[in-house]
């Protein structure tokens, strides 16, 4: 029989003593990892006759895939939606930073900017794996500029646009590129955005409903368009009104086409949504809640003023207001304080607390198959976490990115 060597040259790493998360429950087995992937061990047993190079002791940590975050601003003080001419090594800092909250791949996001911004920008972001680097780059979220006015949160008004003639060619003509672009966040009541969700969804990028005061109906028309995502559900939009329910009211329309799943963005900072709220939509959709920091670039620094694209804000404890005003403009929150925050405020399983955080935004972006799940055969992005659910070490594609000191642990 074949030995490991036939195979893979690449050592086998067994994780023992742990509690992985698979099939949506903590399951008490080993984790196995070769060449970046998450390897049946039944397999390597019977068919290679193989077994571990290295065996790694967890101490009866929590083994979950790693977060995924699809609406991030900035932090560190790093602003996405900056045109700076050091763009690039900034957004290696954030990917680098964000792997001691426990994101192993993220969309940089994008806030209502002038068209330079974007033209100047989004070529220089690109799409690459994670690794000791940082966070993997799934692509850019880009929230704006095809907004309503009268939801406009913390956007600035002057850059606003709406689809004129062209349509689909204005948005083209605003953004210069959609290389890179994962998410576009647009206001379904817009006229003509029915068109442009459908040659979006038909380059295989995720339309998502937000900053708009759409009404169930047009909401339901876009998703039957193509649209898949809801964009920081309750915040920028219309409130639940038991007559026409809005946006919110997706999350139990029946006029979702067969086979198709909506997917809702939440802020759970205890700041952007009452826990009532966050508990309202869990209980209504819990299979669609995707948890999402909406970090800007003041998250990990000290209070006081920052930048959010074209706005100044000024950050007060988790607070964060666009400067002068009482406007919520984005979060300081880390993922990890989001995954706490959401399992504690509904009471929910730790796997689900977890899911929402990962196998959920993967489901969104259709990388399920490889990100988001520790199946076999998907990519070994994975966190150890303690039963407070606080990061111990991440890892990606096998190989440990970032670990908490033995002090802090």
């Amino acid at each position: 029989m074949p030995s490991n060597k036939s195979v893979s040259d690449a050592p086998i790493l067994q994780f023992t003593n742990c509690r992985i998360l698979r099939s949506h429950q903590l399951q008490r087995e080993d984790l196995w990892v070769r060449d970046g992937k998450i390897l049946n061990p039944e397999k390597l047993f019977f068919d290679e006759k193989g077994s571990a190079d290295i065996q790694l002791d967890c101490k009866d940590s929590i083994i979950t895939p790693g977060f995924i975050d699809v609406q991030i601003n900035g932090g560190f003080g790093v602003d996405f939606s900056l045109a700076t001419d050091d763009f690039k090594s900034g957004i290696d800092l954030v990917s680098q930073k964000i792997l001691s909250h426990g994101v192993t791949s993220f969309c940089p996001t994008l806030v209502t900017s002038p068209p330079s911004v974007y033209h100047q920008v989004l070529p220089q972001i690109s799409i690459r794996n994670g690794g000791a680097h940082g966070a993997g780059i799934l692509g850019a979220h880009l929230e704006g500029p095809f907004i309503s006015k009268e939801k406009k949160g913390a956007h600035p008004e002057h850059c606003l646009r709406t689809f004129e003639a062209g349509a689909f060619q204005d948005l083209l003509a605003t953004y210069g590129s959609l290389d890179c672009v994962r998410i576009v966040t647009l206001a379904p009541e817009m006229k003509r955005s029915s068109e442009v969700i459908q040659e979006l969804t038909k380059r295989g990028i995720c339309v998502s409903l937000g900053h708009s005061v759409a009404n169930l109906s047009q909401a339901e028309e876009a998703v039957q368009h193509g649209a898949t995502f809801i964009t920081h559900l309750f915040n920028a939009m219309l409130p639940f009104h038991h007559r026409d329910p809005g946006i919110v009211g997706l999350l139990t329309s029946d006029k979702i086409p067969a086979g198709r799943r909506v997917f809702y963005g939440m802020i759970s900072d205890g700041i952007h949504t009452n826990p009532a709220a966050l508990r309202i939509a869990h209980r209504a959709h819990p299979k669609g809640l995707v948890l999402v920091t909406d970090a800007i670039a003041g998250m990990g620094l000290a209070p006081g003023r920052h930048t959010l694209g074209q706005q100044v804000v000024e950050i007060d404890g988790l607070n964060t207001y666009i400067a002068g005003t009482k406007t919520l403009s984005g979060s300081v929150a880390t993922m990890d304080t989001c995954v706490r925050h959401f399992q504690e405020a509904t009471g929910c399983s730790v796997e689900t607390a977890l899911e929402a955080a990962s196998l959920h935004p993967a489901q969104l972006l259709g990388i399920e198959h490889k990100k988001g799940t520790l199946n076999y055969d998907s990519d070994a992005d994975f966190l150890m976490l303690n039963d407070g659910l606080y990061v111990q070490a991440t890892y990606i594609a096998g190989e440990e990115v970032w670990r908490q000191d033995a002090l802090g642990m």
